[in-house]
This record gives structure tokens, C-alpha cells and sequence, in this order.
């Protein structure tokens, strides 16, 4: 019989990373490079510790819903900045390719 590898107890198994936020462990499975899980986690606790900050509360559910928002508000900023730099760059190639149109009309 060949050996199996079984987890030891309390340890991740395969695709699974822990990670910690406000101080509790969470058990992640993924399939994304464990480092950029990493990176992700660590934003969304300095998120939450922003949160904690900001507000004097120490309920959980509300600091992950005020760290949520402002999130979503970082990434909606962002989209939009986004957004504006596209319509910028299509304005400037319809105005590349009339130059074109017209040095190659003449």
C-alpha cells in the first residue's frame, strides 16, 4: 500500500493558505499564487485597522462593512480615472487618423 499524505491537524491542506485579519486566522483554499493572497489579506486588515480607527467601534461586522466601502470606493475611483483616460485616448487616435486622412489625401 502506498503512502497517503494526510494534513496534520491544523494544518491547510493543499490549496489552502491561512491568513490573518484583525487578529483571527482564516483558512483561505485557492488556486492564486499564496503571496498574493497574502498581499490581499494584508490590505483589507490595514483596511479594517483605518476602519477601527476612524470609528469608535469594536464590532467586526461593522468595521469588514465601513473597510468594504471604502474599498469599493478605491476601486469605483479607480474604474472611473480609468474610465477617463480611455475616452482621452480614443478622443486623441480619432484625432491621430483624421491627420492621417488628410496628409494622405493630399
Amino acid at each position: 500500500m502506498a503512502d497517503e499524505q494526510r494534513p496534520v491537524a491544523g494544518e491547510p491542506g493543499p490549496g489552502v493558505i491561512r491568513i490573518t485579519i484583525q487578529g483571527q486566522q482564516y483558512p483561505i483554499r485557492t488556486t492564486l499564487d499564496p503571496a498574493y493572497v497574502s498581499r490581499l489579506a494584508t490590505f483589507v486588515d490595514e483596511k479594517m485597522q483605518a476602519a477601527a480607527e476612524s470609528t469608535p467601534s469594536s464590532d467586526s461586522v461593522r468595521l469588514a462593512v465601513l473597510a468594504a466601502l471604502n474599498i469599493a470606493d478605491e476601486l469605483f475611483r479607480c474604474r472611473d480615472a480609468t474610465d477617463q483616460r480611455d475616452d482621452q485616448l480614443a478622443e486623441r487616435t480619432q484625432e491621430l487618423e483624421r491627420l492621417l486622412d488628410r496628409v494622405l489625401m493630399a
